[in-house]
C-alpha cells in the first residue's frame, strides 16, 4: 500500500500578507504532501478540532507568537510546529526555541525538495520514539505485574532497577536499592558462598542459580531462590539482571523480564537473556490465547520450538490435565485475562509434552497490561517437579522402611500393629507378633565384618517374606532384630506352624561371598489381647518372649507369660543397678588359693568378682555376668577386674609377701572386643605388674569360636608373658588338633566332673583322661571344686598337679588373702631354718 501524504497547515499573518508564505509550499507532490492554508490562529484551531495534521508551520508575524504556540500544542500535541521566517538568514533549523516551536525555516529555504523531505524524516522519527516509548511501558507492565522479584544493575553492578515483587520480597523500596550492589540484600552468613558460586559461573560460563536468605529490610529473614546473568551486547557488557523467588513461601514463580533502556533492540535483548537464563520456563499469550512467546526451558518441557509454536492456540502448546482424572486441567492464562490478577496452575497436574511423554509441573499465570492499564495477555511461569515429587515419595518410603532390608520399619510396624489391632478389638479376632532374634549375630559381625552382616542381614529378611502371608509385615526393628504382625489368626497355635516354618527356612546354610554361614533365631511369641491390648505392650511381650526362647537355648519360639515378664523387670532392675554400681565402686574382688597337690604350697589363685549392692547385699556372679553380657557392661567390668587384680599383686609385692599368680577370667564378649589386647597391655604397663605374675582363664567353648582368630590373640597375650588357662575343660567341645596348637599352659577340669568322681565311674573315667591327656600334652593340669580328702586322694592318686576347691580355702577378699600368703611367707622361713 502506498504510505498517506504527509499533513501540513500553513497558518498566515492575514489575507493581505499571504504573499510572505511561498507558493513553493503548496506545489508538493499532491500524492507525497497534504498543504492546506488558513489565515490567523482561530481559523488554525477551528481546522485542527476538525482534521488532524503532522506539521504546522507558523507565519512568523503571527502577533503573540508564544501564546499561538500553546493555544496549538495544546489542540495537536503529537504533531511537530515549525516557524517560517521571511528574512534572508539562510538554512533549515531544527530544534525548540524559545517560542515553543521545533523549528525554523527561512523565505530562501522553503522549497518542496529540501524543506518537505525533511519534515517528512522528522515526522517518522516522532513515530519510532514513540512505538519505542510504547514497548517500553508494556515491558514495564509485565516486569511489574511478575509474581518473582527483579533487580537489575548496570554494567558496573550497581542498581538501576528494582520491581514491586523484588520490593515486596526485601522489604526494601527502589530508593533503598538504587545504587547499591545486588548482594546487599543476602545474609552476611550467605554472602561468601553465593558470590563464589557468582564467579564460579562467570569463570566457566555456566547459568547461576543458588539459594540464600534474604535479610528484608525490617530485619526479617526469608528464603530465596536466586538467578542471575549477564546481559550483553555482543562481547560488550550491558548490566545484569538477578530474579529473586520467595521460597519460604513456595511461590512457584521467578522473574522473566529485564528493564528497559534506551534502544529496542537492546530492550529485547536484555529480555532473552533473562528469559533464557532462568530456570522455570516461560510462556506468553495474546488476548486471544494464542501463543507469542516461549524461553528455552518452555521450549524443552512442552516440546515445542517456538517457531513452530507461535500463533497457535495454547491449549495445542500448553497441554495440562489433571493427574487423577485425566480430565483436562483448566487453563491459567485465560483465568489470569479474565480475573485481571495472578492465578496459580490447580494440583497435581500433567504437563503432556508434544511427543506424549508427560512430567509433573508447578506453575503461575499473570496478565500484561499495555500502555493504557488493558489486559493485553498473560505469561505463565512453570517448572518441572517431576524430581521433587519422586524425592518426597522416596523420603516418604526411606521414612518408613528400613534402609538395609527395604522393609517396614519401627514407625510403619508400630502403624500397622495400631491398625491391626484397631480392626481385632471391632471384630473381636485376635493378632499375633513375632519377635525375632539371630543368635550370635554379633561374632559374625565382629569376626567377618559389618559388610557380610549387611549381606546376611538382607538374605534373613528376604527368608522371612517367603514364610509370611501377603497380608502380615515382616519388619526390621533394627541390628538383627525382627518383627513379624500376623493380623489375623483364629488361635494361637496358629501362629506355631509361621514360627516352625521361620525355624526351617533359616536353619538352611547362608552363601555370603565366599562364606558359608549359619544363623539360627529366637523367637517371642505375643498374643493380642491376652498379652496386650495396646501397641508398646504387645511390643514389651513378644520381646520378653524371645529372651525366654533365648534362655531355653536358643534356635526355638516360646510364648509370653506373666512370670517371664516378671523375670524381664528384674534383668532391666539389675542392668540399672549394674551402671550404679561401675560409677559407684561397689565392685570386689575376692580371691581363693590353688594349691600344689604334691609340696602342698600355694601356687596361685583366682580372682572372683563380687557386687556389694546397697540394698541387695553381697551379689554372687552367677546373678549378674549374664545381664552385663547382655547390655554390653561386661567390658568395662572385665578391665575393673584386671586392673584390680594388678594393683593387688603390686600391693603384695610392696610389702614384701610371697605374691602368686593371680587368675582373671576372660568372657567371650571381652576377648572378641577390638581393644582387648590394647587394653590389656595398657593395664599391664600403668600398673608395673610383672607378666609372670598373671594369668588368663578362658572357656573351651570360647576359644573354639573362630579358632584361627582365637589362636591370634592367645599368641599376642603369649607374647606379653601371661599364663593361659582353658577354664570349665571338658564341658564343651574341643579339636585335638587345635589344642594341641594353642599356646595353652594349663587345663582346668570343670568341678562339675569333681564333684562325683569318687561315687561316679564315668566322671572319674573323664578326670583320668583328662589329666592323661595334660601329661601327654605336657600341660599342668588343675581340678576345681576339691572339697574332700576322697577327691583329693583320687587326683593325687591320678598325678593332677594342682586343685582348688572349699578343702583348700574359700574366696576371701584381699586383705583377709594376704594373710595367707604371709602365713606362707613365715612358713617358708620356718622351713629354711629347720
Amino acid at each position: 500500500m502506498k504510505p498517506a501524504p504527509l499533513r501540513l497547515l500553513l497558518v498566515e499573518h492575514d489575507r493581505c500578507a499571504a504573499e510572505t508564505m511561498p507558493l513553493a509550499l503548496t506545489a508538493a507532490d499532491r500524492t507525497a504532501y497534504r498543504v492546506e492554508r488558513v489565515t490567523g490562529v482561530a481559523d488554525a484551531l477551528a481546522r485542527l478540532n476538525q482534521d488532524g495534521f503532522d506539521v504546522i508551520v507558523l507565519d512568523s508575524a503571527l502577533p503573540d507568537r508564544h501564546q499561538s504556540v500553546a493555544a496549538l500544542r495544546q489542540a495537536t500535541p503529537h504533531a511537530l510546529i515549525v516557524r517560517f521566517s521571511a528574512e534572508h538568514e539562510g538554512g533549515i533549523e531544527w530544534r525548540v526555541v524559545g517560542d515553543g516551536t521545533q523549528g525554523r525555516i527561512t523565505h530562501d529555504d522553503a522549497d518542496a525538495d529540501r524543506f518537505l523531505p525533511a519534515l517528512a524524516t522528522l515526522v517518522a522519527h516522532r513515530a519510532s520514539q514513540e512505538a519505542l516509548h510504547l514497548s517500553e511501558a508494556r515491558f514495564r507492565s509485565i516486569s511489574e505485574a511478575s509474581p518473582l522479584g527483579i533487580f537489575v544493575s548496570d554494567d558496573q553492578g550497581a542498581c538501576i532497577y528494582t520491581n514491586p515483587a523484588y520490593h515486596k520480597i526485601s522489604g526494601l523500596n527502589f530508593g533503598e536499592t538504587h545504587g547499591t550492589d545486588w548482594s546487599m540484600a543476602i545474609h552476611p552468613d550467605d554472602r561468601p558462598g553465593v558470590l563464589a558460586q557468582w564467579h564460579d559461573a562467570l569463570r566457566n560460563q555456566t547459568p547461576f542459580q543458588a539459594e540464600a536468605r534474604f535479610v528484608r529490610g525490617d530485619g526479617s529473614v526469608v528464603w530465596t531462590r536466586l538467578n542471575r546473568a549477564v546481559t550483553q551486547d555482543g562481547a560488550m557488557c550491558l548490566g545484569h539482571v538477578e530474579t529473586v523467588e520467595d521460597i519460604s513461601q513456595r511461590k512457584a514463580t521467578e522473574a522473566v523480564l529485564r528493564a528497559a533502556e534506551d534502544d529496542l533492540f537492546t530492550e529485547r535483548e536484555r529480555a532473552q537473556v533473562t528469559l533464557n537464563s532462568i530456570g522455570d520456563a516461560v510462556l506468553s499469550t495474546n488476548m486471544l490465547g494464542n501463543v507469542t512467546y516461549l524461553n528455552s526451558a518452555a521450549e524443552t518441557m512442552t516440546g515445542w520450538p517456538l517457531a513452530d509454536a507461535l500463533g497457535r492456540p495454547l491449549a495445542e502448546v500448553f497441554r495440562i490435565v489433571d493427574g487423577t482424572t485425566r480430565q483436562i486441567a483448566p487453563n491459567p492464562a485465560q483465568r489470569a485475562i479474565s480475573e485481571d490478577r495472578t492465578v496459580g496452575l490447580a494440583a497435581n497436574c500433567l504437563l503432556i509434552r508434544r511427543d506424549g511423554t508427560e512430567s509433573a509441573i508447578e506453575d503461575s499465570a499473570a496478565p500484561i497490561h499495555n500502555r493504557d492499564g488493558q489486559v493485553a495477555g498473560a505469561v505463565i511461569v512453570f517448572h518441572d517437579v517431576s524430581k521433587s515429587q519422586a524425592a518426597t515419595i522416596k523420603l516418604a518410603h526411606l521414612a518408613q522402611h528400613d534402609f538395609l532390608t527395604g522393609l517396614p520399619n519401627r514407625v510403619l510396624l508400630t502403624e500397622r500393629i495400631s491398625q491391626a489391632i484397631g480392626l481385632a478389638h471391632r471384630h473381636h479376632a485376635q493378632a499375633a507378633l513375632l519377635f525375632i532374634d539371630l543368635d550370635h549375630f554379633k561374632n559374625i559381625n565382629d569376626s567377618l565384618g559389618h559388610g557380610v552382616g549387611d549381606q546376611l542381614l538382607k538374605a534373613v529378611a528376604e527368608r522371612l517374606s517367603r514364610c509370611v502371608r501377603a497380608t502380615d509385615t515382616v519388619g526390621r526393628l533394627g541390628g538383627d532384630e525382627f518383627l513379624i504382625l500376623l493380623p489375623e489368626i483364629d488361635q494361637p497355635e496358629d501362629t506355631v506352624w509361621v514360627a516352625e516354618k521361620i525355624l526351617t527356612s533359616l536353619a538352611a546354610p547362608f552363601l555370603v561371598g565366599e562364606h558359608e554361614l549359619h544363623v539360627t533365631p529366637s523367637i517371642g511369641i505375643g498374643i493380642y489381647p491376652v498379652d496386650g491390648i495396646d501397641v508398646d505392650t504387645m511390643m514389651q511381650s513378644a520381646d520378653t518372649a524371645m529372651y525366654h526362647a533365648k534362655s531355653k537355648g536358643r534356635n526355638n519360639h516360646q510364648f509370653f507369660t506373666a512370670e517371664m515378664n516378671a523375670r524381664v523387670v528384674r534383668r532391666l532392675a539389675v542392668e540399672s543397678r549394674l551402671h550404679r554400681a561401675l560409677k559407684h565402686d561397689e565392685f570386689e574382688l575376692y580371691y581363693q588359693p590353688k594349691m600344689d597337690l604334691v609340696s602342698g604350697k600355694m601356687t596361685g589363685a583366682e580372682a572372683l568378682i563380687r557386687w556389694r549392692d546397697p540394698e541387695l547385699g553381697l551379689v554372687f556372679p552367677d546373678q549378674f555376668v549374664a545381664i552385663a553380657e547382655e547390655c554390653g557392661l561386661i567390658v568395662p567390668i572385665g578391665r575393673w577386674v584386671l586392673r584390680e587384680a594388678c594393683q593387688q599383686i603390686q600391693t603384695w609385692l610392696a610389702n614384701g609377701w610371697h605374691a602368686v599368680p593371680v587368675a582373671v577370667n576372660i568372657s567371650a564378649v571381652e576377648f572378641r572386643h577390638k581393644d582387648f589386647l590394647t587394653s590389656f597391655a595398657r593395664t599391664l604397663k600403668e600398673t608395673g605388674v610383672p607378666p609372670r605374675f598373671v594369668q588368663v582363664e578362658l572357656t573351651e567353648s570360647l576359644l573354639m569360636h573362630n579358632a584361627e582368630s582365637s589362636m591370634a590373640v592367645l599368641r599376642a597375650l603369649k607374647r606379653m608373658g601371661i599364663a593361659l588357662v582353658i577354664d570349665d575343660f571338658g564341658t564343651g567341645y574341643s579339636s585335638l588338633s587345635y589344642l594341641k596348637q594353642f599356646p595353652i599352659d594349663t587345663l582346668k577340669i570343670d568341678q562339675s566332673f569333681v564333684r562325683d568322681i569318687v561315687s561316679d565311674g564315668d566322671d572319674a573315667s573323664i578326670v583320668s583322661a583328662v589329666i592323661g591327656m595334660g601329661i601327654k600334652l605336657k600341660r599342668r593340669v588343675i581340678a576345681e571344686g576339691v572339697e574332700t580328702q576322697e577327691q583329693l586322694a583320687f587326683l593325687l592318686a591320678q598325678h593332677c598337679d594342682e586343685a582348688q576347691g572349699y578343702l583348700f580355702g574359700y574366696p576371701v577378699p584381699a586383705k583377709e588373702f594376704a594373710l595367707s600368703l604371709d602365713q606362707q611367707v613365715h612358713g617358708l622361713q620356718d622351713c629354711e631354718r629347720e
